[in-house]
């Protein structure tokens, strides 16, 4: 350019990063090749040297999802994941509106701790089983079975999202927002903390999505209903047994899931052992690779080829890029830009929200929160406030897109079934996404600065 912006470091940083933004928003190549950006240019533009920027790819908080996407392939090797939903489902009872909370309910426990599109592939067979008997009967596929249909796969898929947002692994944007956090602020937001928020909230949303697919919106008051029923119990019986393999995963899934939540306490009694979320994720992984029955591992490294691992290399380039915005100032910049003009801290929070919330319809949720988190930090900072009371709500935005197919991925996938028009979608996405903004600034206000206490500014 002909002329300085901030500074010639400064200038290189942010030509790199609206390089980045431009090819993230676009997708003219893969999100994952653009991560690689600044492993390859920060050192060739002197922003950082190769040792500075490569750890940011090997970063703590990309190991910890690492483990959770390793105990989720185990899950699903094994088919633990079916056996859980089915007895979900079961548990929940037949009538229309019952089996429906029994999809939301399995779809959003599964969406927990293995990936949102895996839990509706795993999920999507089994709807489609109940819908087929349905259009089996005497009557036919009537304008009731349209509409169960309809809710059903918009309830897979809306689940699927929501229940990504109770733990810092159930979905990436998570994962991206934390792992911002610790590298630049050197805090750590551990499990049970963010489920203290993430649960709730998640709970909250399938409320609200059950009432409006099964009490608003598509109304069903179909009588027989006892073909799902007798489904849901072949499907059991069809699993047979639980098996030694199905008893080794859960016990590891169980053991790591109480070592997150008991983490602290554990290290008050064993002071010298520094048990972190990360190392607990790579134990538990560790552990899915030494499973031996029947003289033959059940966890090979072979099973990791299906392992998302271009998400894991945008972990790395977001954490990159964020600290190269923060090192040449422009963090700062925003903040004292924010601090020197009079804006309510309520009404830039709800726009902060509300913009993610709605840009996520239209690209990947993983790069904008990579994107915007810097920028959001700089704007709390300016509003002298706790940098997470701000950043929390916003991430958690990101993984309310209701409204479109390309949102995300559950959203193509039960958009393809065919049992979905965009009308439909969009239609009932719109009462979603309100919902949701209007709940985060509730969670915002009121509960997690509860939760949240740490300060950071």
């Amino acid at each position: 350019m002909p002329f300085e912006l901030i500074s010639p470091e400064a200038d290189c940083v942010i030509g790199i990063a609206l390089w980045m933004i431009l090819w993230w928003i676009t997708e003219v190549v893969s999100i994952s090749v653009t991560a690689l950006i600044p492993l390859t240019f920060f050192p060739l533009l002197n922003v950082m040297t190769i040792q500075e920027v490569a750890p940011y790819y090997g970063h703590p908080i990309v190991f910890l999802f690492f483990g959770g996407f390793i105990m989720a392939l185990a899950l699903e090797k094994v088919n633990l994941h079916k056996r859980i939903a089915l007895n979900i489902i079961n548990f929940t009872g037949t009538n229309p509106s019952r089996v429906i909370l029994g999809f939301l309910l399995s779809t959003a426990f599964l969406s927990m701790w293995i990936s949102n599109t895996a839990t509706t592939v795993v999920m999507l067979p089994i709807a489609y089983s109940v819908i087929k008997i349905m259009s089996a009967d005497s009557d036919g596929f009537t304008k009731k079975d349209k509409k169960f249909a309809l809710s059903l796969m918009l309830g897979i898929a809306y689940s699927a999202n929501v229940g990504g947002i109770a733990t810092i692994i159930g979905t990436p944007p998570n994962i991206v927002m934390a792992g911002f956090v610790e590298s630049e602020y050197g805090y750590n937001i551990s499990f049970l903390r963010w489920m203290m928020i993430g649960v709730p909230f998640a709970a909250i949303m399938i409320f609200f999505i059950y009432i409006i697919l099964t009490k608003v919106l598509y109304k069903t008051d179909i009588e027989n209903f006892e073909g799902p029923k007798d489904l849901i119990a072949a499907e059991i019986r069809k699993l047979g047994k639980i098996s030694k393999e199905e008893k080794y995963v859960l016990a590891i899934f169980i053991v790591a899931i109480t070592l997150w939540i008991s983490k602290n306490s554990i290290n008050n009694i064993f002071t010298d052992l520094n048990l972190s979320d990360t190392t607990i994720s790579m134990l538990a992984a560790f552990s899915c690779f030494c499973i031996v029955d029947r003289g033959r591992f059940i966890f090979n490294w072979e099973d990791t080829k299906n392992l998302p691992w271009g998400i894991i290399i945008l972990f790395g380039g977001g954490l990159a890029l964020a600290n190269a915005l923060s090192q040449a100032g422009l963090i700062d910049l925003i903040g004292n830009y924010v601090s020197a003009n009079t804006f309510s801290v309520l009404l830039i929070s709800t726009l902060l929200i509300t913009i993610m919330l709605f840009m996520t319809e239209l690209m990947s949720n993983v790069a904008l929160v990579a994107i915007i988190a810097p920028m959001v930090a700089g704007v709390a900072s300016g509003l002298d406030m706790n940098i997470l009371h701000l950043l929390i709500p916003v991430t958690m935005a990101s993984s309310c897109a209701f409204m479109l197919p390309m949102a995300t991925p559950p959203n193509a996938i039960v958009f393809a079934s065919g049992h979905i028009k965009v009308k439909e979608m969009a239609q009932t996405g719109i009462y979603l996404n309100i919902i949701s903004i209007a709940l985060l600034i509730l969670f915002f206000k009121f509960v997690i600065p509860i939760f949240m206490t740490t300060t950071i500014q």
